[in-house]
């Protein structure tokens, strides 16, 4: 074969593998990853400008250390303590369309729980990718956070951290009695009684620390429940969220006859952070130590009626 033909052909064979391999990259750089509404967030590059409409999102960018990319978030965002100093783009109901426009970014990141529809439709409308997250349960949580770790290409550091969490919470598991489950309720609101219902995140809290919902059994997420319900139901403990220096006495006396109740009999009642309790975030597995280790310390108290 002639000399001037062999290099031709080796020539055009380079440059055809080449190709191939160039086609190949591009294909393998294209980001899918479908949100929790079914949509998928596709694209060829990572987001350089993102915006989170939710403290628990705020929460998920910072653990996962790519708050170099976050230009803006809630006024609800205070944790960690740096997301209060990212520009503010409204709250979880109202959005301020002008200054996220001026914002110009990449990505935004809302959720069903505590954004509405209607912000969601106009975001899209306006041209924005929109990422929609809606954690039910520690599942949803990784699994909102894998989302994010792909779109932003650190799914590794991502799996790292879960894997603490779960082993986190499996040597609480590990730990805990379930043999007698103690009957409780996460009291989410006095006025009404609102408690935490079966399809929550909150009620897997008290699953893993070994306490019986007594509102288990209800279809709705956050039931509310008499006040002559609770009495019949008699929880041993009662978890809320109210602030209060006299938190205890001010449950007594919207409802004098719970002084029945073996929780308030006991003094079995334990106040935690809603902030902490109520996103759910990274800080899940944080949550499920404190409401466990407060529970162990009324339950060894010497003091208390058994």
């Amino acid at each position: 074969m002639n000399k001037k033909i062999k290099i031709f052909l080796i020539l055009v064979l380079f440059f055809i593998g080449c190709k191939k391999e160039t086609e190949e990259q591009i294909v393998s750089s294209t980001i899918e990853v479908s949100d929790d509404l079914g949509v998928i967030f596709k694209s060829n590059s990572s987001p350089k400008r993102i915006i989170s409409l939710a403290p628990n999102l705020t929460e998920i960018i910072y653990d996962l250390n790519i708050d170099s990319l976050l230009i803006g978030n809630t006024k609800y965002c205070n944790y960690p303590e740096q997301a209060k100093q990212i520009d503010k783009v409204g709250d979880l109901l109202t959005v301020d369309y002008e200054k996220i426009i001026h914002l110009k970014p990449d990505l935004i990141f809302i959720t069903t729980e505590g954004n509405l529809k209607e912000s969601y439709e106009k975001l899209i409308k306006l041209g924005f990718k929109v990422f929609v997250s809606n954690p039910r349960n520690f599942d949803g949580i990784k699994k909102t956070v894998i989302d994010i770790s792909k779109i932003l290409g650190i799914e590794k550091i991502a799996k790292s951290k879960i894997s603490i969490w779960d082993k986190k919470i499996e040597w609480i598991k590990s730990q805990t009695d379930t043999s007698k489950l103690d009957r409780g309720m996460f009291l989410i609101s006095l006025k009404p009684v609102i408690l935490a219902g079966n399809n929550t995140f909150v009620n897997e809290f008290l699953k893993i620390v070994g306490i019986k919902n007594i509102a288990s059994e209800s279809k709705a997420n956050y039931p509310i429940f008499s006040r002559e319900e609770i009495l019949q139901r008699n929880p041993q403990i009662i978890i809320h969220t109210i602030f209060n220096n006299n938190a205890n006495a001010q449950i007594s006396q919207n409802y004098p006859e719970w002084e029945k109740i073996d929780a308030v009999i006991n003094k079995k009642i334990i106040y935690v952070d809603p902030d902490l309790f109520f996103r759910p975030g990274p800080r899940y597995s944080i949550a499920v130590e404190e409401l466990w280790n407060k529970i162990k310390e009324i339950n060894n108290n010497p003091n208390l009626k058994r």
